[in-house]
């Protein structure tokens, strides 16, 4: 229940409309841009259940393996039964050697901003290593046009 919730606040935040990556060499039309003040900072950090996605074709083709060496025994039916026991066999120990997942962490920087005519935004976004924020810095906000707003520093 504690890795749905997890799972299902990162997915929250990042398909938030606040949402916004730093994209290098890239140029974008801007929407709107405010300067203001950082009133608050905190660090955020997600964990995300990182599964494989090719799970269903490392099963088969252990399932496929299996069949293959338990055709190599026996005759008659129970060539039959050893090439099916080794289907299932083989679909089951890949199966089983594919269920880990690992877990992803993600940082984040949520941001209560205020702008100059008063008004207060929080943007959560990406934490970049590089543009570390502090109460009162100026900073600020580009919107953009695909409905994404990042904070950099306003220097």
């Amino acid at each position: 229940m504690k890795a749905i919730t997890v799972i299902m606040c990162a997915l929250l935040i990042i398909s938030a409309p606040t949402f916004a990556k730093y994209e290098r060499n890239k140029a974008v039309p801007v929407q709107q841009v405010l300067f203001g003040d950082v009133k608050s900072v905190r660090n955020i950090t997600e964990q995300e259940i990182i599964q494989d996605k090719n799970n269903g074709w490392k099963t088969f083709g252990g399932a496929l393996l299996g069949g293959v060496v338990g055709n190599q025994f026996g005759g008659g039916s129970g060539r039959t039964v050893a090439t099916i026991l080794g289907s299932v066999i083989g679909g089951s120990v890949a199966h089983n050697r594919q269920q880990q997942s690992h877990y992803q962490q993600n940082n984040f920087v949520e941001l209560l901003i205020q702008v100059e005519n008063g008004d207060q935004f929080m943007v959560v976004q990406d934490q970049d290593q590089s543009m570390r924020f502090g109460k009162g810095d100026n900073v600020r906000l580009v919107y953009l046009n695909d409905n994404t707003v990042r904070v950099d520093k306003a220097y």
